[in-house]
């Protein structure tokens, strides 16, 4: 006797384990109420996150993240214009036909979830290749020196 012993596909992880406890991180702190609202927020920031980045931070970057989000990092090309910090919100905000409010929460929630994948060292690094106002959007602070 045959059997098909495959899973229904509403049973079925799209996903790895890695990349769904991302999701759900994001989904917590972002309090988003499902976690496909969570996974548009994660593409969303994660690809114009890629666009800004470059060099060994990219590269450093995508290995620690899960692999479904390393590959809609690295999947962008990065722009010839990086933007400040605000000026990065705004194109998200754009590019989604979200508000901006909305977009900024979007962009602190996930990139919370990617400092907690990159850990400490690696965020100082790509805080110091970005402009100035990435800072907050990574949940620090941004100190500037006194004149």
């Amino acid at each position: 006797m045959i059997t098909d012993v495959r899973a229904p596909l509403e049973h079925q992880q799209p996903y790895s384990t890695a990349y769904e406890q991302m999701l759900e991180k994001v989904r917590y702190e972002g309090a988003y109420p499902t976690r496909e609202r969570a996974d548009e927020a994660v593409r969303l920031v994660l690809a114009g996150l890629g666009r800004q980045l470059t060099g060994d931070e990219r590269v450093d970057l995508a290995a620690r993240l899960p692999l479904e989000a390393a590959r809609i990092l690295t999947k962008q090309t990065p722009g010839t214009q990086p933007l400040g910090g605000w000026a990065f919100v705004k194109d998200l905000a754009a590019r989604n036909g979200a508000p901006l409010a909305t977009t900024r929460w979007d962009t602190g929630s996930v990139l919370a979830a990617v400092a907690t994948h990159a850990g400490p060292d690696l965020i100082t690094r790509i805080l110091h290749q970005l402009p100035t106002g990435y800072a907050l959007l990574f949940g620090r602070a941004e100190l500037t020196p006194a004149a």
